[in-house]
């Protein structure tokens, strides 16, 4: 279904000077040794994770033609920034931001890589996340965070981002969150109703996480709250690292399978292709894969 796997380039890191934030954002860019016309996904990571994560699903991306730009976020371990630091409220807004100063830079992103002038179909840009990353990938789409004591939020979507997959992204704020979690992550609180761009939304269903009284059913309100156009995966005996995406043999992964994520890699390649509009029957191919499956790995629905 997704063809031969083609040699890819990558570079780290392209810095890109970034007034207001504290030092220069930082990314990685990975595409394609050939071809032309390449859709681009921007990856935003999980919480304490860089530009040098997710392989298993940023190198299978690009290596089946897709450029990928993996900017390196405030809250990353590689930097070191400690908790009482001024900028620490606001990095979820830091994230969104590095975010949109990737698709304003792109003319850099692309002379940084040799070979790649002229590669980039700036019509076709998608964001995707895992976590925290998923969140960051939901406020480009049309997410919103609202102020815990009831104030709307801010729009912070960009009209460049045409789809977006969220993977273990956290649901509903509110009543929904442990005391933990509503005392030290106020920008959980997240309206989903006005995310109106194409998502695919990704769920474990054993992700039981420690932030929410809900369970792992809480991982799919990105998809049930906001408007349609929407398509749900949901990968069973799944935990929060979805079998192994934060890395290779990455600690954080407490549930490997790699068959679960040969899995993924598959969907979310094929669904990238059909909301970006490079073609359909990958997808269509995809979701039978799934349909037909003696002893299928997940549940892949659509609204």
């Amino acid at each position: 279904m997704t063809g031969t796997a083609l040699p890819v380039i990558s570079v780290k890191p392209v810095a890109l000077p970034a007034p207001g934030r504290g030092e220069d954002l930082r990314v990685r860019v990975s595409a394609p040794v050939t071809g032309d016309g390449l859709p681009i996904v921007v990856f935003s990571h999980g919480f304490g994770s860089s530009m040098d994560g997710y392989g298993p699903l940023t190198d299978f991306w690009a290596a089946h033609g897709f450029a990928v730009v993996q900017p390196t976020h405030l809250d990353s371990r590689t930097l070191g920034i400690p908790p009482d630091d001024p900028r620490t409220p606001r990095i979820w807004r830091f994230r969104v931001e590095d975010v949109k100063l990737v698709l304003d830079r792109l003319d850099v992103l692309e002379a940084a890589v040799p070979g790649l002038a002229g590669r980039l179909d700036r019509d076709r840009i998608a964001v995707a996340g895992h976590s925290f990353g998923g969140q960051t990938a939901g406020n480009l789409l049309g997410l919103r965070v609202l102020d815990p004591a009831g104030g709307g939020g801010q729009d912070l979507s960009d009209p460049r981002v045409a789809a977006g997959v969220l993977l273990a992204t956290a649901g509903r704020g509110g009543a929904d969150l442990t005391p933990f979690a509503a005392e030290n992550f106020p920008f959980l609180n997240p309206d989903f109703t006005t995310m109106t761009t194409p998502a695919l939304v990704v769920a474990g269903d054993r992700d039981d996480s420690p932030l929410t009284v809900r369970g792992p059913d809480w991982m799919t309100d990105p998809y049930f709250l906001s408007p349609g156009g929407k398509s749900l995966l949901t990968l069973f005996g799944a935990e929060h690292s979805l079998g192994g995406i934060p890395g290779y043999e990455a600690k954080e992964t407490t549930d490997d399978n790699p068959e679960r994520v040969a899995l993924l890699q598959r969907i979310t390649w094929a669904y990238l292709r059909h909301a970006l509009g490079v073609e359909d029957d990958s997808w269509a191919a995809a979701r039978k894969e799934l349909a037909d499956s003696p002893r299928p790995l997940g549940r892949l629905e659509s609204r």
